[in-house]
């Protein structure tokens, strides 16, 4: 569902108002640039059950955090966004949804970990901590568009800095969670190996067959565990553009991710 909209909040630039889970969740989001998908569904649904305290790092309009919200009904989230305008939206998605007593938007730079310690994000709080950073090193011009610059690139090494966020403010036994392409898996675990444990690696394709071109990646602070490396799940049926039984359960709001 989608829904022309003014929001006062973002400066009277337009958004749209879309449909999630199914239509458990309304999200206002720009109609231009930067636009929330299934990376950021994916994401919220991968959060274990009965986590209780959750941290979306890099929330954009809060669509990964508010999905783990609306599946874990007794959890609190803080969302965690550096552009003002987006943590606006956040902050009216979080009250549309009825979720403002549950969740807080802070507007800031999660790289920097003394305006984090200044804006009193609690360390070692957060059962789960979850992330979609950007995509791509601004090396590389691989965004066609400008406004959507800001959320799909991001300095060379801008990645050891959203890992290291996730460390300081992941609880002891608390997981970490990250969505990326599937070319960061090897920086990924590199910045990762030593620091969490029982990761577990879930490569994500278009379709059975074919290469993965996402992943997800999940670690425990202060475990042991052996690493895993699941099998590739296909979003998509084999033909047309229907979504596999377990993905359209998931975006229908129907279901979580089990890994």
């Amino acid at each position: 569902m989608s829904l022309d909209h003014e929001d006062e909040l973002v400066k009277h630039q337009s958004v749209s108002l879309d449909a999630f889970l199914g239509g458990k969740l309304v999200l206002a989001q720009p109609l231009r640039g930067f636009r929330a998908g299934l990376d950021s569904v994916i994401l919220g649904a991968a959060v274990r059950p009965g986590s209780p305290l959750i941290l979306d790092l890099g929330a954009g309009v809060g669509t990964a955090g508010l999905v783990a919200l609306a599946h874990e009904p007794e959890a609190q989230g803080v969302l965690v966004e550096r552009d003002a305008d987006m943590a606006a939206l956040a902050a009216a998605n979080c009250a549309r949804n009825g979720l403002a007593q549950r969740a807080a938007v802070m507007t800031l730079d999660l790289t920097d970990p003394k305006v984090r310690d200044a804006a009193g994000l609690r360390r070692d709080g957060f059962s789960t901590i979850i992330a979609n950073p950007p995509y791509y090193d601004d090396a590389r011009d691989l965004t066609p568009a400008p406004d959507r610059a800001g959320a799909r690139q991001m300095p060379g090494a801008s990645l050891g800095r959203w890992v290291s966020a996730a460390l300081t403010h992941a609880a002891p036994r608390g997981e970490i969670i990250f969505i990326h392409q599937a070319a960061a898996l090897p920086e990924l675990l590199a910045l990762l190996s030593g620091k969490l444990g029982a990761i577990t690696v879930l490569p994500l394709s278009p379709r059975a067959g074919e290469a993965a071109l996402r992943v997800l990646v999940r670690g425990i602070k202060g475990s042991r565990g052996p690493f895993t490396l699941l099998a590739s799940r296909a979003l998509h049926t084999e033909t047309g553009r229907g979504f596999s039984p377990d993905f359209d359960a998931i975006f229908k709001g129907n279901d979580r991710l089990h890994w």
